[in-house]
């Protein structure tokens, strides 16, 4: 027997020489849920490792994880019901508390990459990530208040945006209007294969962003997110994005989707980000709590999967807990 492959496994030192995927902390970008007020640190009973935080509390949060070497972070707006309406006005409030909470964070952490989300569901009392018209999700229309959007988050100060509504045509609409606003350095990461998963709840619960119960409204977002059957609509959704000026194209959720994070990372050159999403983190961490898997071990296993995969930015709400370990070592 000429070829032993147990050879390179028989010490750490020699399984580490030969390893072919590396996860490190440089991978990892850590979400932040963001709520009005002070003080407020607020646990999400379905996602028990992530917490709504006022600014202040934020702003500890950023600091705890940038000792820990985390600089990149996603932040997500709870808004409170009555600043809600039909229109997603508030979207577009110079008053808007996450606009000037990304500025106050980019003024205390200058260094880090804040990363927004582009999206009408958080501000919509329909709970929609469009505006609704007679019963259905209009696009053209929303695709102009996203680029509205951009341009406001841009001049708040975050470094990426994310476009995570899914509506045809916003990369571009996004990318010209940022780019006509002498805004060419800020970064899209789109959504670009954002699937209708049935793993969003505990992210829904944090933000109460789930569609409204109304006959006029459509009950679920089908007509506008991915059929979690099709494959090689990914790919005509990452042509899309790239042609019109995406700088990351997104997977998510990750683990169901593993297949598609590697179709794009084998077919297009700029990087693959995937959202490890909440209800899969809510199910590794309940698994493990009830003592059916190891933390340690199972953790560090799913976001090197998804890492081999072939995503280079990977945002999980398991950033901090990761970033402990590998610091550790």
């Amino acid at each position: 027997m000429y070829r032993r492959p147990r050879r390179n496994r028989v010490s750490n030192a020699v399984r580490s020489m030969v390893q072919e995927t590396q996860l490190v902390v440089g991978n990892l970008i850590q979400p932040l849920f963001l709520v009005e007020g002070n003080n407020v640190k607020d646990q999400i009973s379905s996602l028990p490792m992530a917490y709504r935080m006022s600014l202040d509390m934020i702003l500890v949060e950023i600091g705890e994880c940038r000792n820990l070497g985390i600089d990149k972070f996603i932040m997500f707006p709870k808004i409170n019901d009555e600043l809600k309406d039909k229109e997603a006005s508030y979207a577009l409030s110079e008053d808007n508390y996450y606009l000037s909470a990304a500025q106050t964070i980019k003024d205390r952490f200058p260094d880090i990459c804040l990363i927004s989300d582009i999206a009408l569901d958080p501000y919509s009392s329909d709970g929609h990530d469009g505006i609704v018209r007679d019963g259905k999700i209009v696009n053209d229309e929303t695709v102009e208040k996203l680029a509205s959007m951009a341009i406001l988050q841009a001049k708040a100060g975050f470094d990426i945006l994310g476009p995570s509504d899914m509506m045809d045509g916003r990369i571009a609409a996004i990318r010209v209007a940022l780019d006509d606003e002498s805004f060419e350095d800020v970064g899209i990461m789109s959504y670009t294969a954002k699937y209708a998963s049935a793993y969003y709840g505990p992210f829904r619960d944090a933000l109460d962003s789930a569609p409204v119960e109304d006959d006029n409204i459509p009950k679920d977002k089908l007509s506008y997110q991915m059929n979690p059957a099709n494959n090689k609509e990914a790919m005509l959704e990452a042509e899309l994005d790239l042609m019109e000026g995406a700088d990351f194209l997104m997977v998510k959720p990750a683990l169901n989707y593993l297949d598609i994070i590697k179709v794009l990372h084998d077919n297009f050159e700029i990087p693959i980000a995937a959202y490890h999403v909440s209800g899969e983190c809510a199910m590794l961490y309940a698994a493990c709590k009830n003592g059916w898997l190891n933390m340690e071990k199972a953790v560090p296993e799913t976001l090197l999967s998804i890492k081999r995969a072939g995503a280079s930015a990977i945002i999980t709400y398991f950033s901090k807990y990761v970033a402990d370990q590998l610091k550790r070592r």
